[in-house]
């Protein structure tokens, strides 16, 4: 079996739907999240257990792990049937689930792991430790942390697998500490249907009422990248990597997935200590391009501090690669020069460019006409009711981009990888005939036999090797030969085709159902007796306690107070609506500490307040300077307010823990 002793690290992968998750398999995660049926954080991408099922049994052929999420706050009316939905998961073999509700922890869970999700807000060793001692096995960190701070953390979390995003959109709050969207909309990320306010523009002005931004989206970010952080991050104690984008599609996640299984393929094969949860080595018909994937550039956030240039303050879109400069512009079409014979425009292709104003245009290919050398004639694909004037500040230099490449995305659609496990293949000749044994990269093994007499080979000099040929070619099973092997006593003998086929079949199938017996669910961590003191007597609406049984949880830890969730619709009146490590001031270069002199704050230097604008919504920025964290004010309009008060619901509202007075039977 498998050396106890490696370090163990896992590509996890995101999934839309089961087919997306089992290419995502196949092009090297050693786990896949996905959305079951409800109580997801993307309510736009739910999954039927049957579907699940169906993935779970191709990923566990690979060692592979599917966990579910389940990282929603729920109403107390909700509980019973997020309990139900745990345990057809668990009957289904999913093997973790990803939650932030407390509550869920009180109920009649099945003997399943539990994942901390994002949403927990996980920041300091503390919080990390209480989150290991209360039963939680795995736990994705805060996307906000320096190696620093996660190397702080692994000194106090010995037994818990630490998770952190290493690709994708960046939620620029800590995460489950963002209410704009319910505030403004109704539409709660707590609950699965963020509005996404974070990526519209906004008018920023000071406290005297001057612009200081006009119309810029300076809530969003770059998306994350920690391509080149890889092995810093397994130093520090990381031993999950997560990519995000479960509204992805299937070209993205196998682009992006390959891309990452490459990386940490390279740095264990220089260190031997390191080895992958997962099974089988991949091979790809394309070489990764991450950068063809949706993006809007890419930053590597914090973890290796801060840095000026994290937002993506121009356009929340995609502005794609490079492509060429129009070199023509006539009444219908124009003329683009690639500058690179390499470079093929592609009817359907996605080109882009920006305006004078800063904005970011774009038109689909309809006929792309090579016209000689590197130049191309465009005609665009117009949307119904728009003429070729429409196009705006399409002029001769202008520099464009293409953000769908119709070549890359045909490429992907195809069958684009294999991933096999190694076996060592060996016949032995026995008394009664013949013995085929297959033994996997993880020691695991199976043998069948043939009954046959023992025919001398008729070209004695071709015998072993024609034999050895048969039995590697082990076809479009999930298996290839790394050594092959003959056990013979004496000289080559002599086996049929077809005897020497139907031998391999059913070696393999063996081996399928030794492996298949071999597997094991993760276990169930087991929580901390006498309950593990909460680092904290008092949570506000900030802590998400949405129902009975998550105050009773949090009371069992030692909390006196406990607030009721924002999505309570309790009257907060004006309060921080998302906390955020990402700054306003410090990306307009506006921030005290980046004056000249300025050494260290220690609680003295203070920055003013400033003021977003979108249409009729007003937010104040402020910022506590200290820990270097910017709160975004704001109120709920009271239209949502009077429409969420209207709805028939149940859920908690603030009182003492000590007052918290659940039904103390499990729902």
């Amino acid at each position: 079996m498998l050396d106890k002793s490696c370090i163990r690290v896992e590509l996890l992968a995101p999934a839309r739907d089961a087919d997306i998750g089992i290419e995502a398999v196949n092009h090297g995660a050693d786990a896949v999240y996905i959305g079951g049926p409800g109580f997801g954080a993307r309510d736009k991408a739910p999954n039927e257990i049957g579907d699940i099922a169906r993935l779970v049994k191709h990923a566990h052929r690979f060692n592979a792990r599917i966990f579910v999420t389940m990282n929603t706050i729920l109403r107390d009316d909700e509980l019973d049937g997020a309990r139900q939905q745990a345990w057809q998961l668990f009957e289904a073999g999913v093997d973790a689930l990803i939650v932030q509700d407390m509550g869920l922890l009180e109920l009649d869970l099945p003997p399943i792991q539990l994942h901390a999700s994002t949403q927990t807000d996980i920041r300091t060793p503390e919080k990390a430790r209480f989150l290991q001692d209360v039963g939680f096995s795995q736990m994705v960190l805060a996307r906000e942390l320096d190696l620093k701070q996660i190397i702080a953390i692994r000194e106090q979390v010995q037994h818990a697998t630490l998770e952190f995003f290493v690709h994708g959109a960046l939620c620029v709050a800590y995460s489950g500490q963002c209410f704009i969207s319910h505030a403004h909309t109704g539409r709660s990320a707590n609950r699965g249907n963020c509005s996404q306010e974070c990526r519209l523009p906004y008018t920023v002005t000071d406290t005297k009422g001057r612009v200081v931004a006009h119309d810029k989206h300076v809530l969003s970010l770059k998306d994350n990248d920690q391509s080149a952080n890889l092995e810093a991050l397994i130093d520090a104690g990381i031993r999950s990597f997560k990519i995000e984008g479960r509204y992805k599609d299937m070209a993205t996640v196998k682009n992006v997935t390959a891309h990452y299984r490459t990386l940490l393929d390279a740095i264990m094969e220089r260190r031997p200590e390191l080895a992958s949860t997962g099974h089988g080595r991949c091979s790809f018909t394309f070489a990764p391009e991450p950068e063809q994937a949706f993006n809007r550039g890419g930053t590597d956030y914090f973890v290796n501090g801060r840095k000026i240039d994290i937002g993506a303050f121009d356009s929340p879109k995609h502005a794609g690669l490079p492509l060429g400069d129009i070199v023509r512009v006539g009444t219908e079409d124009f003329e683009l020069d690639t500058g690179d014979a390499v470079k093929v425009v592609n009817n359907g292709d996605a080109l882009t460019w920006w305006d004078r104003q800063g904005e970011l245009q774009g038109v689909p290919v309809n006929v792309a006409t090579p016209i000689g050398g590197t130049r191309w004639r465009i005609e665009p694909n117009l949307s119904k009711g728009q003429s070729f004037a429409d196009l705006k500040d399409l002029f001769p230099g202008t520099a464009v981009s293409r953000n769908r490449d119709m070549a890359w995305e045909r490429l992907l659609a195809k069958p684009s990888a294999e991933r096999r496990i190694a076996v060592d293949v060996t016949l032995a000749q026995v008394n009664d005939g013949f013995e085929l044994t297959l033994k996997d990269e993880t020691g695991v093994k199976a043998s069948v036999r043939l009954p046959h007499a023992h025919e001398p080979a008729r070209d004695s000099s071709q015998a072993d090797a024609q034999m050895k040929d048969a039995l590697a070619k082990l076809g479009d099973t999930i298996f290839e030969a790394r050594r092959v092997r003959l056990a013979m006593r004496g000289e080559p003998l002599f086996l049929p085709a077809s005897k020497l086929n139907a031998l391999r079949r059913d070696a393999v199938a063996a081996l399928e159902a030794a492996r298949d017996a071999a597997f094991e669910r993760l276990p169930r961590a087991t929580p901390d007796e006498p309950p593990a003191p909460y680092p904290d007597d008092t949570l506000t609406y900030l802590a998400n306690v949405y129902n009975t049984r998550a105050a009773a949880f949090y009371a069992r830890h030692g909390v006196k107070v406990i607030g009721a969730a924002y999505e309570s619709h309790e009257e907060l009146g004006e309060v921080p609506l998302m906390i955020t490590k990402h700054c306003v001031r410090w990306s307009l270069s506006l921030c005290p500490k980046q004056a000249k002199g300025v050494t260290g704050v220690q609680g003295t230097v203070r920055a003013e307040p400033l003021t977003l604008t979108h249409g009729e919504d007003t937010l104040t920025l402020r910022f506590d300077c200290k820990p270097c964290e910017m709160h975004v004010v704001g109120a709920m309009r009271k239209n949502v307010l009077k429409a969420l008060k209207a709805e028939p619901m149940t859920f908690y509202k603030t009182r003492p823990a000590a007052r918290a007075n659940p039904d103390p039977n499990p729902v």
